[in-house]
């Protein structure tokens, strides 16, 4: 896919980070959007921004865990734009702790939102673009996360697993199908957003009976940590918005990062060739 100018590009999670970056930069290619996210403030900061491009902006508030939340975006999309050409499946949540004592919400909200986020955007998306028979391109934003797994995360690493094979699968899909539709998978590596933060969108139905977020000691470490590494070395988030875009036009799957993060990964690889026990092996950050 080649062709941007008025196209439309629908982007979930666009509220602040890549989401964000992801909207500004299809706006500068010269794409109508539809905006997505639960943070409503964060939304309408995107929307000025993208506006300044001088096309049209749609946005909708949207808890990407509920399909039916998902299949109003997409009605919404196509009733006001006629066609969606760019599928961004971008929202994303973190919360960290043992996996022995990570509540069953939390598990459910990251399971929710990261990965049946995924799910939801391409079931109320997918079969209307495929109806269109133009080129298009679904894009599903994993994490490095799903090439690797460390200690105090296992919710998000098995939620971001479950993206990439996936959207793996949707691949041979579409192929085999032969759809006008290509993919790609995002595995960002440490990244300046607002993830660590996530608690500031948590639903109701995900938090404890008395309103509070169901948050153990080993994950306030967990959250605090990243927050520090991304402040420190985060790459800002048009970097993940650019291998997007290049990645769109190549029709390449995976959008990999290149530190040690993919070190990580090829340990994890190698252990998995080899038969043995897995390597803790963290990326330098």
């Amino acid at each position: 896919m080649n062709e941007f100018e008025d196209k439309v590009a629908v982007v979930t999670g666009a509220a602040s980070g890549i989401g964000r970056a992801l909207a500004e930069k299809f706006a500068a290619a010269g794409c109508r959007l539809m905006l997505a996210d639960m943070d409503d403030a964060g939304l309408e900061e995107t929307r000025t921004l993208t506006e300044k491009h001088g096309v049209k902006v749609e946005v909708r508030h949207c808890d990407v865990s509920r399909q039916e939340s998902v299949d109003a975006l997409a009605d919404a999309a196509f009733e006001g734009f006629g066609a969606v050409d760019i599928l961004c499946n971008n929202a994303g949540v973190l919360s960290g702790g043992l996996c022995w004592e990570v509540d069953i919400k939390d598990y459910e909200w990251q399971l929710g939102v990261n990965t049946f986020g995924v799910v939801h955007g391409v079931r109320s998306f997918v079969p209307r673009m495929i109806v269109q028979d133009t080129p298009g391109h679904v894009v599903n934003t994993a994490s490095m996360a799903a090439l690797t797994t460390m200690p105090f995360a296992g919710a998000y690493h098995m939620s971001k697993h479950a993206v990439l094979a996936f959207s793996e699968c949707l691949y041979h899909e579409l192929k085999v199908t032969q759809s006008k539709l290509g993919v790609s998978v995002l595995c960002p590596e440490l990244i300046d957003t607002g993830i660590a933060n996530s608690e500031r969108v948590r639903p109701e139905s995900y938090k404890n009976s008395d309103g509070a977020p169901p948050i153990t000691e080993s994950g306030k470490l967990v959250v605090g940590a990243l927050a520090d590494g991304m402040a420190k070395s985060g790459l800002d988030p048009s970097v993940m918005a650019d291998r997007v875009f290049n990645a769109i036009q190549q029709d390449r799957f995976y959008i990999l990062a290149e530190d040690s993060w993919r070190d990580a990964c090829n340990t994890r690889l190698e252990d998995i060739r080899l038969g043995r026990n897995p390597t803790f092996s963290p990326p330098s950050v």
